[in-house]
């Protein structure tokens, strides 16, 4: 990863989850400002430094007050271990969020909104990545230029069953005929997910920017 940039002021949904535990002590060790929303009772599970802020996520008025002046908004809120049977949650949590979380951010003049969404289109969770590509349209009708990362599945502690999964990726990226879309929904590491979302922090656009699998890749090497 590059050397850290000046200090950030940044203002991070979904800090006490999987991503963004790692992805709040990463930037708090990089030298910058987090402010995080904590559900009351969650804020336990918050990196030791950031600045809590006690709110809901799907309630815009519970934490727009509470964003800093042209700040970097990170949005990580979604559903956890999605499956088909979670249709329903993917719009009560996903999508209220982006819809409560985008035009705040808007409203406090932010310079940069980072959003992790998935890998789209895709012939399996269609409810799900539909479901996030609207949060996407959400974000770009806001004005604030977005830097989105579009993974497919992310390998970590917990999340390793796909690892068997790597010969046919390993195949398939060899056939011309499966090779764009064998990249585009292929998996990446932990490590390598949270050294994206850091250096998409650090080296905000001038417009709006697409992530995807094989960038998410180069950036985490």
């Amino acid at each position: 990863m590059p050397e850290p940039s000046p200090s950030q002021e940044i203002f991070m949904t979904g800090g006490t989850g999987y991503l963004g535990q790692r992805l709040c002590a990463t930037l708090l060790a990089r030298g910058h400002r987090v402010r995080a929303l904590a559900r009351p009772g969650s804020e336990r599970k918050l990196a030791p430094g950031c600045e809590i802020v006690l709110g809901d996520a799907l309630r815009r008025e519970s934490f727009e007050g509470q964003i800093p002046q042209h700040c970097t908004f990170v949005h990580l809120v979604g559903v956890s271990h999605p499956n088909p049977a979670k249709a329903g949650q993917f719009r009560a949590v996903d999508l209220t969020s982006v819809q409560a979380a985008a035009p705040a951010a808007q409203a406090a003049g932010s310079k940069h909104f980072v959003y992790v969404s998935v890998a789209h289109p895709a012939p399996l969770m269609q409810a799900y990545w539909q479901t996030r590509a609207q949060c996407e349209q959400i974000i770009q009708a806001s004005g604030v230029p977005a830097t989105i990362l579009r993974p497919w599945y992310v390998l970590g502690p917990g999340h390793r069953w796909p690892y068997a999964l790597l010969p046919l990726y390993w195949l398939f990226e060899r056939l011309p005929a499966q090779r764009e879309i064998a990249q585009r929904l292929g998996l990446v590491k932990l490590e390598q997910m949270i050294t994206a979302l850091a250096w998409a922090v650090e080296h905000p656009p001038a417009a709006s920017r697409i992530l995807s699998v094989p960038e998410i890749r180069q950036l985490g090497k």
